[in-house]
């Protein structure tokens, strides 16, 4: 999934009972405050939102965020998610995932919107698909 300009989200808000972006407005809030991102920041995290319950591979985070391609060897990708966690504070680690050898994956809470029916065997992704 690629990132849109700025104001161009066909993506409606994610909302839980901790956390909420608005992808057109570039808005995150945590516990109703708003948080304040870099431009990168944004862009790593809306990538995770918009693909959550999926583990995204670092390589595709650094092409799509970053304009990385091939085999890139950098720390720009873990130093940006540390600086995530830590805006995140005690609900970093129920939010991001970190998954040894393959990437990053969004963790959406049970009760984030849109509500779409959700089959009980499968955990959702953001918009109600599989994971």
């Amino acid at each position: 999934m690629t990132l849109l300009p700025e104001g161009q989200s066909p993506l409606p808000p994610y909302c839980d009972e901790h956390f909420s972006i608005d992808f057109a407005e570039q808005l995150v809030l945590l516990d109703g405050k708003r948080l304040v991102l870099r431009k990168k920041e944004f862009g790593l995290l809306a990538l995770l939102v918009m693909n959550a319950g999926q583990a995204v591979p670092r390589q595709s985070l650094l092409n799509q965020v970053w304009g990385y391609s091939g085999d890139v060897r950098t720390r720009t990708l873990d130093v940006h998610v540390r600086r995530l966690r830590s805006k995140l504070g005690s609900h970093a680690d129920r939010y991001i995932e970190t998954i040894f050898g393959i990437g990053y994956r969004f963790q959406p809470r049970a009760a984030a919107s849109p509500l779409v029916p959700i089959p009980a065997e499968a955990p959702p992704g953001y918009l109600g698909l599989p994971a």
